[in-house]
Order: structure tokens, then sequence, then C-alpha cells
């Protein structure tokens, strides 16, 4: 595999099948150790047990198919209060709440922004920082999760 998105294309029909619905796939380190994260998600949430199912699922799915020439960690979570937004329908369902977003090039002189989402369209989210709106289009996004407010 060479990215997320054609692994989720492995996977999603697995976690579709089940019932849940595949947020997110992050690859990434937790000491010496690859973790390979998947975010799952379900009407009613997700608690332990289901995160246990889908892990024996997805791990029969990827012995089988083997896509990952590195030895990983499988690890799967609920999304979490900072729950990762990836497609516009994720920023669609949480307009009014807070958001952390990263682009991957600057707009009007930056890349890293937290703000109130008051709107997301079919090409960008607008994001109200600092008493200024931001259009962010969702090509330009590197990065965004929920910013809970405690």
């Amino acid at each position: 595999m060479r990215n997320s998105t054609e692994l989720a294309g492995l996977l999603e029909p697995t976690v579709d099948g089940m019932g849940y619905e595949l947020l997110h796939i992050e690859f990434g380190h937790q000491g010496r150790d690859r973790i390979l994260r998947i975010y799952i998600d379900a009407p009613g949430g997700i608690q332990v047990d289901d995160c246990a199912q889908v892990s024996r699922q997805l791990s029969a799915v990827l012995d089988v198919e083997d896509p990952l020439s590195a030895a990983y960690l499988l690890e799967v979570s609920s999304p979490g209060l900072d729950r990762p937004l990836v497609k516009p329908s994720h920023f669609r369902q949480f307009v009014g709440n807070q958001a952390k977003i990263v682009t991957s090039i600057h707009i009007l002189g930056r890349r890293r922004f937290t703000g109130k989402m008051i709107e997301a369209g079919e090409d960008a989210v607008v994001l109200h920082v600092d008493g200024e709106s931001y259009d962010l289009p969702y090509k330009d996004i590197e990065s965004a999760r929920l910013a809970p407010v405690y």
C-alpha cells in the first residue's frame, strides 16, 4: 500500500459491513513501535467491545492481504472528543464547534488555525478565528480535529 486512501479502500468494506464507519487511518510511532491506528464510529457511539470486534476482523483482512511492508501494531479506536475531521460531511456535521486545522500551504500568512466552524460547503470550511473568518479549502487541509472546549 502506498497511502492511507488505498488502505481505506481495502478495509472500508469490512468496517461498513459490520455497521460502523471508517473515519480515519493514521500511521505513527509509539516508542520504537509502528502503529496503524484506525478510527471508527457509529450512530450510537463506540464502546471497547466494538473496537475489539473490528480489530479482530481487520487483523484477518490485513493478514490475508498483507498490504504493509513493515511490522506494525494495529489499534482500533473511537474518535474521541478531539475526533478527526476528514470528509466534508464530517465538517458539516460539526458546524458550530471549535476545530483545530493545519493546512499544507500558508493561507493569509498562517498554516495553523483554531476557531469556530461557521460554515462547511462542498469545497471549503469557514473558520472564525480571533475575529476574522478564513475560507480553508479541503484540498489544502493537512489535518483537522475538533477542539473541545473544557
